[in-house]
């Protein structure tokens, strides 16, 4: 590198390793900052005083009331005051009710303390003060702080399902979302991604009910309505999970297992009976297991994104059992991120690139191990060709890996770049050095930053003195400093290429140009993936006769795979190719990923007629989304509405 990016970066790193900086609302003195004022070590979506107390463990104890729709009960904090003249811990909650914070003193008293719920912020919700006063004794000894609350009645990281929106229709279902800054809806915490603790739980369910968490599960628990959790590796807030329904489990290999509702199961096992043999080709790439178990958790379908990476056990979609295993490169994902996120997890949301870039490169390497190159590379296609599109619509400041958050809500982060843009930045680095030496640096990388949180700078300083210097002269620093701080993608990066689309691309060619009829193309070999590259190609216009001669052929409508039946909606509602908004409507109502009705919807409202249906459907089918879903649902009205 260069000396004055080496040097920048060198500070940041001795910021960074200093402790990562103060959470709350104030840069503090000393503070590092960046251009435009960012201190790139400071955590901006969190209020806790981190610098001061730091959370190393929580005890949960909890009523979960199907009823009242609420959590209610205790979380025990052991917390310990790293500034020994610090008097006042701050927590992060959301819509929390508070009725009494205490000081638990170890064969003493117990002393109820003073606290202060704050100014509400719609981003990040409301401060939680408490006093914590110096009692004498050693300043040095950790502190236990129990905290009695119960959640609101409405909680963003929280949904509650009636029976009839579960895929067995007779019991409630509760699911977590905890990530990005959820957590704090349902439990009053330090909710940064900087702050590692474990915990343990006791959770009290109605009977017949199974209970599970992000922790030491037992599968064969009797559902008496009282379990008992423990996580003995410290991990960050975003990683906290419950889920509570009728929950069945089915052995998949020695540390893999499927917990599902019963009517779910089995077709969940034959699905993802290929987990077993990913855990151990993520382990033949970069390291020992260090979760114990990894288990999968099928959700109803009211589950906003695909998976979610709880350790020991990964949040998943039903929506990713198609049937035929096009799915599960995101068992893949989910997989690769019990070490590139919740092993080494970024230190903010700006960051979040180093979790989900990674997490997709380590993904495809699974892929490639199980399946072969070729289902690899039509992925990597896929990918690539929904990161073009993506970068069409984002401002330049959000085409950037290291995002400036720092005004914005943690979620507007995620969208393709730091998945796609992260991958094609690791595939930059394996090109140029080789898989050989990439591989090496990653391992390296897993190995010295285990069990720790990363900034993106912290990342560079590390990438800088072994791998850039190690092997002079293959990368330079304005390279990479392009990468990670400029908007779009490099001019030489390193684009996907798959022989099967090419095939795929000459034969929708040839339809296009008239010279063979639907029926006359050679399909019958095509994967889900070959038959999504056939429908995203399309023209963004065709005519009824074309609609009506594709559907004819090839049953799109009513095809099972939601994936593919997602794509020839978005194709019918663009060219308003009316025989499929039944099954339109079907969709909206029925799935709960995000990613997949987001742009049905968005279409939809580009349109007076179109706008009114999605109005209508939405209203339909609201209850049953996610919070989550329903504010990002919301939004593209509100902007349509501005329009």
């Amino acid at each position: 590198m260069t000396a004055n990016v080496k040097t920048k970066m060198s500070v940041l790193l001795a910021y960074a390793l200093a402790g990562l900086g103060g959470c709350g609302s104030d840069t503090g003195p000393g503070d590092v900052v960046m251009g435009g004022g960012l201190n790139p070590a400071k955590d901006y979506h969190s209020f806790a005083n981190t610098d001061q107390f730091r959370i190393a463990h929580a005890d949960l104890d909890l009523d979960v009331d199907f009823v009242k729709r609420r959590l209610a009960g205790s979380v025990t904090l052991r917390v310990e005051r790293t500034v020994g003249a610090a008097t006042e811990m701050i927590l992060d909650t959301r819509d929390l009710e508070v009725s009494n914070v205490s000081l638990h003193i170890p064969e003493r008293e117990v002393v109820n303390l003073k606290y202060r719920l704050g100014n509400t912020d719609k981003v990040l919700g409301t401060p939680l003060h408490i006093h914590v006063p110096i009692l004498g004794g050693n300043s040095g000894e950790p502190l236990i702080i129990k905290v009695d609350y119960r959640t609101g009645k409405v909680a963003s990281g929280l949904q509650w399902l009636d029976p009839s929106q579960t895929a067995g229709k007779r019991d409630p279902f509760l699911f977590s979302q905890s990530q990005a800054h959820h957590a704090r809806s349902w439990i009053p915490l330090q909710d940064s991604p900087q702050i590692r603790f474990t915990y343990t739980a006791h959770v009290r369910t109605p009977r017949g009910l199974s209970a599970v968490m992000s922790a030491e599960n037992d599968p064969y628990a009797d559902r008496d309505g009282d379990y008992k959790f423990r996580m003995p590796q410290p991990i960050p807030s975003y990683l906290m999970a419950i889920a509570v329904g009728d929950i069945a489990f089915k052995p998949l290999g020695e540390r893999t297992g499927i917990y599902a509702e019963p009517s779910v199961l089995d077709a969940a096992a034959r699905e993802f009976e290929d987990t077993e043999a990913m855990l151990l080709q993520g382990e033949a790439l970069y390291g020992p297991y260090r979760w114990d178990r990894y288990d999968l958790l099928i959700l109803p379908p009211s589950f906003p994104f695909g998976g979610m990476e709880n350790p020991r056990l990964s949040f998943i979609t039903p929506m990713a059992i198609a049937g035929d295993k096009s799915g599960v490169s995101l068992i893949a994902h989910e997989l690769a991120h019990s070490w590139s996120g919740n092993l080494v997890t970024n230190a903010t949301w700006r960051d979040l690139w180093l979790n989900e870039g990674f997490t997709t490169f380590f993904q495809n390497r699974i892929m490639e191990a199980v399946y072969g190159v070729r289902r690899r590379d039509m992925e990597k296609a896929l990918g690539y060709q929904g990161l073009q599109k993506e970068l069409a619509t984002l401002p330049p400041e959000r085409q950037v890996l290291a995002i400036d958050l720092s005004k914005l809500d943690p979620d507007a982060g995620f969208s393709d770049v730091p998945y796609q843009k992260g991958e094609l930045f690791l595939d930059f680095l394996e090109q140029k050095f080789g898989r050989e030496r990439l591989d090496e640096f990653l391992n390296s990388y897993f190995s010295e930053f285990s069990f720790r949180s990363v900034t993106t700078e912290q990342f560079l300083e590390y990438l800088n003195e072994n791998l850039l210097e190690k092997y002079p002269d293959v990368v330079n620093a304005d390279k990479i400093e392009e990468w990670i701080y400029k908007p779009g993608l490099p001019d030489d990066a390193w684009i996907p290429h798959s022989a099967a689309f090419e095939r795929v691309d000459e034969q929708l060619n040839s339809w296009l140009e008239g010279s063979v009829s639907a029926r006359g193309l050679k399909t019958n070999e095509w994967s889900a993936h070959e038959w999504r590259h056939f429908l995203k190609n399309l023209p963004e216009k065709l005519d009824v006769v074309q609609l009506q001669e594709l559907d004819g052929a090839f049953g799109f409508t009513n095809i099972g795979n939601k994936y593919i039946l997602k794509d020839w909606l978005v194709v019918s509602i663009r060219n308003q190719y009316r025989p499929a908004y039944e099954r339109l409507e079907w969709y909206l109502m029925t799935i709960g990923r995000m990613k997949y009705i987001a742009p049905l919807y968005k279409e939809l409202i580009k349109t007076d007629e179109g706008l009114e249906l999605a109005k209508q459907v939405f209203e339909a089918a609201q209850p049953g989304y996610h919070p989550l879903t329903t504010a990002a649902i919301n939004r593209l009205f509100v902007q349509q509405d501005k329009t």
